[in-house]
């Protein structure tokens, strides 16, 4: 793929002893939607963690915009534009909204930065106004799409060229679910590109504009997808067709 952002060369990383990820390489595109989908257990979040620096690699190689982040430290790859929303959101949830907020900005925090770290909470409240009306409220209050809104509002604030987004849909109503792929919508049509790992496979290859399936730590298909979400094999094992 042309201008890519992300590439991920044969890739491998482990639980203690047992293998996730078995030498799979990905292409991340600048300025589009790629999703991973897949089974639990097939390796999706071990991917995302990876490329956070949150595991350490075995082998292979990741390159974030020409550069081989492998090594680097979790700080030093948001520093580089890099973001990541937890699957189970890993909100701070005896803390307000705000507060939370706040918190995605850590690496900003610096008294010549107060203005440009407010102007960010005024993006991320217009385009999530239930939280600017929450804003004081517990974050442990909060419904699980309001959550879920939360803890991509606190990625956001660290202006990622990158964001990685892991099982946004987990635990949340359907009608929310829209709302949330809407926004990742809005988000990717800004300039941001986005990795979504996702076990709702039909929300994933409509939203996205290339697709891989990971199975037992290893690709199993790739493809548009478009032509993934007709393709029988994906259809079957993932679409209920």
């Amino acid at each position: 793929m042309e201008d890519t952002m992300l590439k991920i060369n044969k890739l491998a990383a482990f639980y203690d002893k047992i293998q996730a990820l078995k030498g799979i390489s990905i292409d991340i595109p600048k300025g589009k939607i790629v999703s991973i989908i897949g089974a639990n257990g097939a390796g999706k979040t071990t991917l995302l963690k990876s490329i956070s620096g949150l595991i350490r690699l075995k082998k292979g190689q990741i390159l974030y915009q020409g550069k081989d982040i492998s090594a680097r430290p979790p700080d030093e790859i948001v520093g580089l534009g890099i973001s990541q929303v937890p699957e189970g959101r890993q909100i701070f949830v005896h803390l307000s909204v705000q507060d939370n907020i706040h918190l995605g900005a850590y690496l900003y925090y610096k008294r010549k930065n107060k203005d440009e770290i407010n102007k960010r909470i005024k993006d991320v409240y217009e385009m999530f106004p239930i939280l600017s009306k929450r804003s004081q409220q517990i974050a442990g209050t909060l419904s699980g799409g309001e959550q879920q809104m939360l803890a991509i509002a606190r990625a956001l604030m660290c202006r990622p060229d990158l964001l990685l987004l892991d099982e946004p849909s987990t635990g949340i109503a359907p009608i929310i679910v829209q709302e949330i792929f809407k926004a990742i919508k809005q988000l990717n049509a800004l300039g941001t590109t986005i990795l979504l790992v996702e076990q709702n496979a039909k929300a994933a290859l409509e939203i996205a504009n290339y697709s891989y399936v990971l199975e037992n730590g290893e690709i199993a298909l790739e493809g548009l997808a478009q032509e993934l979400m007709n393709n029988p094999k994906v259809t079957k094992a993932y679409l209920g067709g």
